[in-house]
């Protein structure tokens, strides 16, 4: 009888495990005693180092979070695995268990709120195009009859189409695997100019061989608020990184942390993005919310 007991009960425990896999994260990172970060190998919001070092300021910020789920799981440490994502397989990922939390640069949107929750909105990006220094592109409208590259698996090219001041402008696409991939194509005179999220534009071109070849236009094409992912029908895990990044809001860290990489020299080649605090992002700190990008558009 002893024994019929143990075997269902542990059954049981099987079977809460893998319900815990699917449903409850917090259940997960508390039975293994890890969790795994999607991290992004060339965005502007994190990128590697090469030799499974990652870095940037949502890499940072989202090993913050799962560091803060240590005292409510009673756990002395959590370990943390990373898991390079894509444009194409970040959601996949997510959603089959591969990846717990993912903080790369994902635009938080309606369509994609279908399939996964987001965390309180913690950079509102904008939407540009990169050229060479010496283009002959200066605006959204000197794009007819050029190769504009973006990356595959993002809205990017999407958005500039949509873009009222590209009406009647036609230009060929032409896509990178990759964000590193699609900086590539224009540095390599294969696209003469490169439309994406700015902070992933003024990161690839600071890693760049030479920098001051390129630079970013000032046409915005669009207001977009990005956010951590994680599994839709998780409320007590979404309550958990919502309310650490509120905590980093409130103390003040994540106002360092964003200083830290925007605003002074980062690695690899101690470049400063200078780039200061959006308006919009002050906003999004100030009032934290997850409203898809659909919100923004309405304003």
């Amino acid at each position: 009888m002893k024994n019929s007991i143990l075997a269902m009960a542990l059954m049981a425990a099987c079977a809460g495990s893998a319900w815990a896999q699917t449903n409850d994260t917090l259940a997960k990172i508390k039975s293994s005693g890890s969790v795994t970060l999607g991290v992004r190998e060339s965005s502007g919001l994190g990128f590697t180092l090469g030799n499974g070092k990652y870095v940037g300021f949502h890499t940072e910020m989202g090993e913050r979070i799962l560091a803060d789920l240590r005292k409510p799981l009673g756990l002395s440490q959590i370990e943390i695995k990373y898991q390079p994502v894509t444009s194409q397989n970040r959601i996949p990922l997510l959603q089959n268990g591969t990846v717990d939390l993912e903080c790369g640069s994902t635009t938080n949107n309606a369509a994609r709120q279908k399939d996964v929750a987001f965390a309180v909105t913690t950079y509102v990006e904008e939407v540009g195009i990169a050229v060479r220094t010496n283009s002959n592109v200066h605006h959204i409208k000197d794009l007819n009859g050029k190769s504009v590259a973006t990356t595959t698996g993002t809205t990017s090219v999407q958005t500039l189409r949509k873009n009222e001041r590209a009406t009647g402008v036609d230009f060929k696409e032409v896509y990178g695997k990759d964000h590193a991939d699609s900086f590539l194509l224009l540095e390599s005179g294969r696209a003469e100019a490169f439309v994406m999220d700015k902070s992933i534009l003024a990161a690839n071109i600071a890693k760049a061989k030479k920098p001051g070849d390129f630079k970013i236009l000032d046409d915005v094409l669009s207001v977009e608020p990005i956010a951590c992912m994680l599994r839709k029908d998780d409320p007590a895990f979404k309550r958990a990184v919502d309310d650490s990044i509120k905590r980093q809001i409130k103390d003040g860290s994540l106002a360092k942390l964003y200083d830290k990489w925007f605003m002074q020299p980062i690695p690899p080649a101690n470049v400063n993005l200078k780039m200061p605090m959006s308006d919009s992002t002050k906003a999004a700190w100030a009032n934290p919310n997850d409203k898809p990008m659909e919100e923004y558009a309405r304003k």
